[in-house]
């Protein structure tokens, strides 16, 4: 399409549009949300993300046809399931937007898991037993809060915390709280607005097969009964 065409659509001159394409001056929001719906790619990805190097075919469509997530295919043209790798988790706040990013992450392969977009992410840490660090979980893309199912497990990808898989509960309609499997770890609240990406467990990935116990060290048994006769004392004194 010619730049007169795309301008004439925008409802703004063609050199006005111009500028913005050839990146000599900066469209103010309530153009960039047009160009968003014109081309229907996210703001998002507009403003982080260089689209020249990728095709948009590559990214799953969500809600009004608006292109959310980059995505992978294998060699048959079939959804990949990216892993984020425990290297890569740290740059993954930043980088989920970025087609770049998300295409030198490796990729399998789960045919059985059905429809829906998957991705891979690291287990850390002792609070989701008996999930043990160093396996993956792997997720189910979540397109808004209306989807979530008090109770369930979910990764949650957020501004401050980064990757973290926990349970989930809905408080209001602008926050989750998340809870932790094993009771040494207090439940936390977050905000909707802190909140990057939510992806639901479909199955776990792990390293060995070997009975997990919800705790493997005398020591941790010890505390997590330690906080429980602690919290039960702060409410008989409340």
């Amino acid at each position: 399409m010619s730049q007169q065409k795309v301008a004439d659509d925008l409802r703004i001159s063609r050199g006005q549009y111009q500028k913005y394409e050839d990146g000599n001056s900066e469209a103010p929001y309530q153009i960039l949300i047009r160009i968003s719906q014109y081309y229907n790619v996210t703001t998002d990805l507009l403003l982080t993300a260089d689209l020249t190097k990728v095709s948009l075919d590559g990214m799953i469509k969500i809600g009004q046809n608006r292109m959310l997530l980059p995505v992978m295919v294998d060699a048959e043209n079939n959804d990949a399931i990216e892993i984020v790798p425990q290297a890569a988790k740290a740059g993954y706040t930043s980088g989920y937007a970025d087609p770049e990013y998300i295409g030198n992450l490796p990729i399998i392969s789960l045919p059985f898991l059905g429809a829906g977009k998957h991705r891979a992410f690291p287990v850390e840490g002792d609070s989701m037993p008996p999930h043990e660090d160093g396996s993956f979980i792997v997720g189910k893309y979540v397109e808004g809060f209306g989807e979530i199912r008090d109770g369930k497990t979910y990764i949650v990808v957020t501004k401050d915390d980064g990757i973290v898989y926990k349970r989930l509960n809905k408080n209001g309609k602008n926050a989750l709280v998340l809870h932790s499997d094993n009771s040494f770890y207090e439940p936390y609240q977050v905000k909707a607005s802190d909140i990057i990406e939510i992806w639901e467990y479909v199955c776990n990935i792990g390293r060995n097969d070997q009975k997990m116990e919800h705790t493997t060290d005398t020591v941790t048994s010890l505390l997590i009964e330690m906080r429980k006769e602690l919290r039960e004392v702060k409410a008989k004194i409340q």
